[in-house]
């Protein structure tokens, strides 16, 4: 009987340690992919060799990635660089992939370089990379100052842009000629975590759910120097930023319009792919994604960004496709359906997460085109 009672103690004591180190393994893996460090893109981004770049043209390995339609950037240490559409006739070997090279913005593309293909098309600042004006301003946050670019223009509508997972403020850059040329001013904004901007509290991110506070702080600027109607314009996380803002600021009655682009409305799902990227081993997936939802604060009583689709109250324009495997398109394509009367989405085949520009900048410029020009 005592050999019985102490084998069932030792069982059930090694059963307890197993527990608590699953759990303990879970919240290493939840606050690794709650750490998004800045400037690096996030876990699981595709990445790919270098065979050659000469002059106009760039030799990358074969991959469904480096095969993607449009226009990205190719980031590494201490390397950042800029490549067009597929060159189709050109002679190569079958493993590879012709690109155009539009641009090396610094460092430089040696064979064998290791770069990961980002929708980040341009590197420095708006005037340095697109030769436009622009001011270096603080917004005044709750916790600190918080970093960002003002590009002036005529209209008193502004338009503030928010970038998402693994990017900065380098990111909107895509779309800022495009809105100059509708005279419409910028605010490009860096915030928690960002490099030059505080750190989280806890240093950890929340996919929007504290973060949209910052954006509101951007608002509040905004209306202080001159505008009078806004348009948020975010990316990931940033969208979801866009959508709090508009549910919860006291100024949502200034924000004219919203422009999701790959937003994370289902965060359960959004957390999951996270945990994933980091190669957690599947037994503990569940508890990370447990882990994740806790230390964001994001727990399973919580709302979701517009889980009611009675509560979108201006015009919201989504860009979103089937190919994001970070943030499921199916809750914009519900929301969509919801509300017709203030939702379009324009849905963009090919594209990873955060890069619905980069495969169809014509398209998602004359969307945008349509959707900003009775807001102004």
């Amino acid at each position: 009987m005592r050999t019985a009672t102490a084998t069932a103690a030792a069982v059930t004591s090694t059963l307890i340690g197993a527990g608590a180190a699953a759990v303990l393994a879970g919240r290493y893996a939840a606050d690794a992919a709650l750490r998004s460090e800045p400037g690096r893109p996030p876990a699981g981004s595709p990445r790919m060799v270098v065979h050659s770049a000469e002059g106009d043209r760039i030799v990358l390995t074969r991959s469904l990635a480096s095969l993607r339609p449009g226009v990205h950037g190719l980031a590494a240490p201490g390397v950042h660089a800029a490549v067009g559409p597929v060159l189709d006739g050109v002679p190569h070997d079958p493993a590879t992939v012709v690109r155009r090279l539009l641009r090396v913005s610094h460092g430089s593309l040696e064979p064998g370089t290791r770069v990961t293909l980002t929708p980040q098309v341009y590197s420095g600042n708006p005037r340095t990379a697109l030769g436009l004006d622009h001011a270096d301003v603080d917004v005044p946050g709750e916790l600190g100052p918080l970093p960002a670019w003002f590009v002036p223009e005529a209209r008193q509508t502004w338009v503030i842009t928010v970038h998402g997972l693994g990017a900065g403020r380098e990111h909107p850059m895509v779309v800022m000629p495009f809105l100059h040329r509708l005279r419409l001013p910028v605010l490009s904004l860096a915030y928690r975590g960002d490099l030059g901007a505080p750190a989280s509290p806890d240093g950890l991110g929340h996919l929007g759910e504290s973060e949209w506070r910052d954006l509101d702080a951007a608002i509040r600027y905004a209306l202080r120097y001159g505008a009078r109607r806004i348009v948020l314009h975010g990316w990931s996380t940033g969208a979801a930023m866009a959508v709090r803002a508009a549910e919860r600021s006291a100024l949502s009655g200034r924000i004219a319009g919203l422009v999701l682009d790959s937003p994370v409305l289902d965060w359960h799902t959004t957390l999951r792919n996270l945990v994933a990227a980091r190669r957690t081993p599947a037994p503990l997936v569940p508890f990370a994604v447990r882990a994740a939802e806790s230390r964001a604060g994001l727990r399973a009583d919580h709302r979701t960004p517009f889980a009611d689709p009675g509560a979108v109250r201006v015009p919201v324009l989504l860009f979103h496709g089937p190919d994001d495997t970070l943030a499921p398109w199916e809750p914009s394509r519900r929301l969509a359906a919801a509300r017709p009367d203030l939702v379009t989405l324009h849905t963009v085949g090919g594209a990873a997460h955060g890069a619905m520009w980069n495969a169809d900048p014509a398209g998602y410029e004359e969307a945008l085109r349509r959707f900003l020009v009775p807001l102004m």
